[in-house]
């Protein structure tokens, strides 16, 4: 059975709407804040183990809607990114990181190989693995297929503010983004800016490369100010807000000759 057959839900990843046919592939690498019970918890209070440092609040939530609305599958992980960082490689410190900002993760202290291994291959390689196959999938029926990837932020970071509220990032592949930032104007009240508050000098855009670069999809990663995400209502606002971006910008880089045209 195909990815695209049924709704698949292991420890590691969900697939939602997997037989979506629309013109875009979404991840969400963190949107869940669980962490399986052989973990014990990393040591974190749980105050800590709910906050950002473990996931990205609304990110599922805002990706879903985007899926239903682009009739897009989305891949979504169940693990907290503290776990494993879908979106980093096995070799980065930061894919299964001793700090986050401000929070110490000590069940990440001292992981001897067997552990980065365990978690490597029980996280990262089946949502990779889903992924993949979905690709292959789409590129088999002939189904024309852009990489969106989802994220939030926090507002303050290291106790500074970030003023920037919408951010949208690439790696050497800018036409996605390109495409978003033209249409950003349509939302004058947000502010829309490039690679921020990250970009690829910061080791984000692993999934970009993998699932995107790779596979000569077009692709973008979308970065929202998590305090603009609240309630339901503001997540579906802000679904709303980011496909003004995402439909015209979808329909440019089909028709732009590059190498998912």
């Amino acid at each position: 059975m195909s990815l695209s057959d049924s709704n698949p839900r292991c420890e590691a990843y969900e697939v939602l709407n997997g037989a979506g046919r629309g013109a875009a592939l979404i991840l969400c690498e963190h949107a869940s804040h669980k962490i399986p019970r052989r973990y014990g918890n990393l040591g974190l209070a749980e105050a800590d183990c709910k906050s950002h440092a473990a996931w990205d609040p609304g990110a599922r939530a805002v990706a879903l809607a985007l899926s239903q609305a682009l009739d897009a599958p989305l891949v979504a992980s169940r693990i907290s990114r503290l776990v494993y960082d879908c979106n980093r490689p096995p070799e980065a410190a930061s894919a299964m990181p001793a700090k986050s900002e401000l929070v110490d993760i000590p069940g990440n202290v001292g992981l001897t190989r067997d552990q980065r291994d365990e978690r490597q291959l029980t996280v990262y390689q089946p949502f990779c693995g889903a992924v993949t196959r979905l690709i292959a999938e789409r590129k088999a029926e002939g189904l024309q297929t852009a990489l969106i990837t989802m994220h939030s932020f926090t507002p303050v970071y290291y106790g500074e503010p970030r003023a920037v509220e919408i951010g949208i990032l690439h790696d050497s592949d800018s036409r996605l983004a390109d495409a978003m930032l033209d249409a950003a104007p349509a939302l004058p009240h947000r502010r829309v800016e490039r690679n921020a508050p990250y970009g690829p000098e910061d080791g984000v855009t692993h999934s970009l490369q993998l699932h995107g670069l790779k596979h000569g999809l077009a692709n973008v990663m979308i970065e929202v100010r998590n305090d603009l995400m609240q309630t339901a209502q503001e997540e579906a606002r802000m679904a709303e807000e980011l496909l003004t971006l995402l439909r015209p910008a979808l329909a440019a880089v089909q028709t732009d000759g590059g190498p998912n045209a």
